[in-house]
């Protein structure tokens, strides 16, 4: 049985476009598009992971899928912010390990009013944590409360979020390292706005600095001794990796839609006729669309197989790379066939050029994939 979802197709197309009418804007300026968020949480479609006992939907991936998917191709920055709470909110289901009332207060809150979180990993010198190490970020005890020091780089959704859960280390005798939850308008916390990326740049993915803040004894969520995080949650990664695709995917879609109305729009006075009638662009767009295809049929069999959960993470993370290679590509096509007035900022295709490459800065990057996959097939079944 299907569950009844809390949004619609018209909904979905609705924001989409309003989206897309307002994201040359946020682009040039590099704001996050609050305007999108408050939409999206008078929508109702901010707690689509939240569990049914705290008020929210408990919806799986394929509804995420379909969401970020969908809003990805009016604001991808705006569907990245999305993506995030969705994932953060599901994993923390998935962990089994957080305190119930600190549970409550991050999920009720969601529900309630929109409330944004996500993880925050990343580090000047550690970079990020996927590929090991320990984190530079310090939770120390004074003698009263614990205090937490450091930073974080790659914040995505900073100043719209009101939580962070930072990937931390423990200063004790036998260190820790794992999950705490900062309150972002905690005393010490500040945000220094350092994301001046080619692409995505709506997502306000800034630096945020941590100075001797105070954490009760209850935000420190989910600490372990650092071999047990070895032993990767590859749910929680699986379900990362298909929800980038999809929301680069999202991006392509919308690079295609708008090719096909500049083909038609366009009539050089040399052709006295739409671009759209010349055949080099009938094989283009067929080009374009079998990547397209391709990605939609790699998404559907990955949700299927997850459905079923017989998806491994190897697999997951090389549909995910599959599919965004292929949205970076049908992107480049549209590219190099209009030429030069595809590069200006004037046209909505230099900002989805700028957007899709970003696909290849997101866990996992291409090189992990790759090589996990052919370690895999090149390793000798058991005897």
């Amino acid at each position: 049985m299907h569950p009844r979802l809390p949004y619609t197709p018209d909904l979905l197309r609705t924001l989409t476009a309003r989206f897309a009418a307002r994201a040359a804007t946020y682009d040039r300026s590099g704001e996050i598009a609050t305007g999108n968020l408050d939409d999206l949480r008078q929508a109702g479609l901010l707690a689509l992971t939240v569990p049914s006992r705290y008020g929210g939907h408990a919806l799986g991936l394929r509804q995420v899928a379909e969401v970020v998917g969908t809003i990805a191709q009016g604001d991808p920055s705006t569907a990245l912010i999305l993506s995030m709470q969705y994932l953060q909110h599901a994993a923390i289901v998935q962990s089994g390990r957080w305190p119930e009332n600190v549970h409550r207060l991050v999920s009720t809150a969601a529900v309630r009013d929109g409330a944004l979180l996500n993880a925050l990993r990343v580090e000047p010198e550690l970079g990020t944590p996927a590929r090991g190490g320990m984190p530079a970020t310090v939770l120390h005890h004074d003698g009263t409360t614990w205090r937490l020091n450091g930073s974080k780089i790659y914040s995505t959704g900073s100043t719209a979020l009101r939580w962070g859960i930072a990937w931390v280390s423990t200063r004790e005798d036998t260190p820790r390292t794992g999950q705490a939850l900062v309150p972002l308008d905690a005393p010490g916390v500040r945000i220094e706005r350092t994301w001046r990326q080619m692409g995505m740049r709506a997502t306000g993915s800034h630096t945020i600095v941590f100075d001797n803040v105070a954490l009760p004894d209850d935000h420190l969520v989910d600490l372990r001794p650092p071999q047990d995080w070895a032993r990767r949650d590859s749910g929680a990664e699986s379900t990362h990796a298909l929800v980038i695709g999809a929301l680069y995917d999202g991006v392509a879609r919308s690079a295609r839609n708008w090719l096909i109305s500049f083909l038609h729009a366009r009539v050089p006075a040399n052709l006295g006729q739409p671009l759209a009638t010349l055949p080099r662009f009938h094989s283009l767009l067929g080009e374009i669309d079998g990547l397209l295809m391709t990605n939609r049929a790699l998404l559907a069999d990955a949700l299927d197989r997850h459905d079923r959960e017989t998806l491994s993470a190897l697999d997951a993370n090389l549909v995910k790379h599959l599919t965004t290679e292929n949205a970076i590509r049908a992107v480049e096509q549209a590219v190099a066939a209009i030429g030069n007035p595809a590069l200006s900022q004037d046209n909505p295709l230099e900002r989805h050029y700028r957007d899709v490459l970003c696909a290849r800065i997101h866990t996992p990057q291409a090189d992990v994939a790759l090589a996990a996959a052919g370690r895999a097939a090149l390793t000798p079944p058991p005897e």
